[in-house]
């Protein structure tokens, strides 16, 4: 008895692994071998390919005979009624005359993750059964990362999803009317990645035809689509969607273009309503909304002022009668005849035209050009003073001319303007030589005067005083100017 106990102790005091010493040598390749040595021992111990071993069941039968699988077949039958009537697992008694080989899942099975059935299987197993099946417990997620593959969100969620980079599947929008309203939203959300994403899935699952037909009212998905389309080397259906664009756009222009053959006014007043609606692209589309509106706002001008002429109520009207009617005439004639007509109106009313340079975005230098010229027609030289005077935000008052003021003085002077009102708006002009140019050649003589005595060149004053007329004020006005520069030069 005490020599047995002397071998207990000896075996669980005894290694076969040596201690560390700093004098090993390779000791990462002798742990190698150790690792290699206990792998191999293992595998002699959990090897299943050795077909001469016999698996049991818990009742002590061969697994895969008859008998076990109807017991087997028997007891999954009554399972669920056996583990109500108690909490704990009940223990065959034939458990005292089983072999060794108790369970039917051997060692290199329960490493393998399956059982090595000869024959048959539960159809559990045979469902789930796909290979190599896994035994360690399934990480869930959070349910709300859940709702990232969820099936509801609509157009304008998916499309919010999509901008913050989150994975959404486009899939569920089947329907032509969902495919639709998703290409809406993400136009809606200006994201040109996103626009693209919708329409790789819409150029994946709808017909050429039905794209491009939709395609085409919705301009900045057109574009889109061209765009990537020449990025991916597409050519074929790029071609085909230009050929496409081309013939529709070629469409809507000729129907536009009937407009012209319409005689009556309110019936191409309506024509342009109608031509509203045509696909155009967004530019083209605006130039029309102009046009419908300009073609109305002439309807109520020419209706008024018809009206002012026939009754003579208009001081205007009589001095200076109508040469033709305003219908149908472009914008810029239009904004000519109401600073012409009606340039005292207040903005309210339709033919005032700051009314219509505010309701067609007219540029301040178009404004301006066409209000001097007509201003000047009627030789209304006090109205100029108000169109070039602006305020800055400290209420300080001073001329400025969007088209300059050397273009300025050239209308004035074919409007036969006087001399005293071509002088000054010759002294705004900055420029010292085009402003000596311009006085010269409309005969500023103050102008040039000035100029050259702001310089302090006597040399061109005196040269300039040969081209004034002898004894007139002009040359008074050099001659005191060169006798001060004499006297302060002395001095």
């Amino acid at each position: 008895m005490s020599r047995a106990r002397a071998d207990e102790e000896e075996y669980w005091h005894s290694s076969k692994f040596r201690a560390f010493t700093f004098d090993d040598e390779d000791d990462e390749l002798s742990q190698l071998k150790e690792s290699k040595r206990a792998v191999n021992s293992l595998r002699d111990i959990v090897d299943d390919d050795d077909d001469d071993l016999e698996k049991v069941s818990w009742s002590g039968e061969p697994v895969g005979s008859i008998s076990w699988s109807i017991k087997e077949t028997a007891s999954s039958s009554t399972s669920s009624l056996e583990s109500r009537d108690s909490s704990l697992p009940k223990v065959s008694s034939s458990y005292t005359a089983l072999p060794k080989q108790a369970s039917s899942y051997s060692l290199s099975s329960l490493f393998k993750g399956r059982s090595k059935l000869p024959s048959f299987q539960s159809l559990s197993d045979a469902l789930s059964d796909t290979g190599v099946k896994s035994y360690a417990p399934e990480l869930r997620r959070p349910k709300a990362e859940y709702k990232d593959y969820s099936s509801d969100w609509s157009p304008k969620d998916t499309v919010r999803r999509m901008q913050r980079g989150k994975v959404c599947s486009l899939e569920r929008f089947r329907s032509l009317q969902d495919k639709l309203v998703l290409l809406d939203e993400a136009v809606a959300g200006n994201d040109g990645n996103v626009i693209t994403a919708v329409l790789i899935f819409l150029k994946r699952t709808l017909r050429k035809e039905i794209l491009f037909r939709e395609l085409e009212v919705r301009q900045v998905a057109l574009c889109h689509l061209i765009h990537f389309l020449k990025e991916t080397g597409e050519q074929k259906l790029l071609l085909d969607l230009l050929s496409l664009c081309l013939s529709s756009l070629s469409l809507q222009l000729s129907q536009y273009r009937e407009h012209l053959n319409i005689q009556d006014v309110e019936k191409r007043r309506e024509f342009l309503k109608g031509c509203i609606g045509l696909p155009f692209s967004a530019e083209d589309a605006c130039h029309i909304q102009d046009h419908y509106t300009l073609l109305e706002r002439q309807i109520i001008i020419e209706a008024n002022d018809r009206h002012l002429e026939k009754t003579g109520q208009s001081e205007i009207f009589r001095k200076y009668p109508r040469k033709a009617s305003i219908l149908n005439m472009p914008l810029v004639t239009t904004l000519f005849y109401s600073c012409f007509y009606h340039y005292t109106e207040a903005e309210g009313t339709f033919s005032s035209p700051a009314n219509l340079k505010k309701t067609f975005k007219i540029p301040d230098k178009q404004y301006v050009l066409t209000a001097l010229a007509a201003r000047a027609k009627l030789r209304a030289w006090n109205d100029l003073d108000a169109l070039f005077t602006t305020k800055n935000w400290l209420g300080y008052t001073k001329k400025k001319a969007p088209i300059g003021f050397h273009r300025v003085v050239e209308i004035l002077q074919r409007n036969n303007a006087p001399v005293q009102v071509l002088q000054e708006y010759v002294r705004l002009v900055e420029d010292v030589e085009t402003r000596l140019n311009l006085a010269t050649k409309y005969k500023c003589h103050d102008v040039v005067i000035d100029t050259y005595r702001d310089l302090k060149d006597r040399i061109q004053l005196a040269a300039y005083r040969c081209k004034v007329e002898r004894g007139s004020a002009e040359e008074e006005k050099i001659d005191s100017i060169l006798n001060n520069m004499v006297r302060s030069t002395a001095s």
